[in-house]
């Protein structure tokens, strides 16, 4: 695989309790000023997103493209791939709030693949997954729950 770089662009007005800020894809142009708050960020989003909420998209997109890549290696590509994402974020005694949790929940429509051996490419996947390695060398537990419906 050949050398990924994106950029994103952030802007901010504002102290922090009361400021507000702005977040857009600068290489792809995919979101432009998606807006985020403190007060959004830790209560309810009000249509605002924050930077756990993309960190959860990222890790469920870069874990699901590398399911899709392992199972369809395996001659099994899947049907469907339904993941969800949960980030979780908690103060930590003497480290201040940090990234503690990323839960995956896997439900995969695949043809000619049994629990075994979804299991296998789940694990697999989580490896081969960049965000995964990031998190777990971060010292962040992830949990992957998984699902087969359909399939053999």
């Amino acid at each position: 695989m050949p050398r990924i770089v994106r950029d994103a662009d952030i802007a901010w007005e504002g102290n922090l309790a009361r400021g507000n800020g702005a977040l857009s894809a600068a290489s792809s142009g995919a979101f432009t000023a998606l807006p985020y708050s403190l007060p959004t960020r830790i209560a309810a989003p009000e249509g605002k997103t924050s930077p756990e909420e993309l960190l959860a998209a990222a890790h469920g997109g870069c874990f699901t493209m590398s399911l899709a890549g392992e199972l369809t290696a395996a001659g099994t590509p899947p049907g469907r791939l339904d993941v969800h994402c949960r980030i979780t974020m908690d103060e930590v005694e003497g480290q201040g709030h940090l990234i503690v949790h990323s839960a995956l929940a896997v439900r995969a429509r695949v043809d000619g693949v049994d629990e075994d051996a979804l299991a296998t490419a789940v694990e697999a996947a989580h490896r081969g997954c960049s965000f995964s390695s990031l998190l777990r060398a971060a010292g962040v537990d992830v949990d992957i729950d998984t699902t087969l419906e359909g399939g053999d």
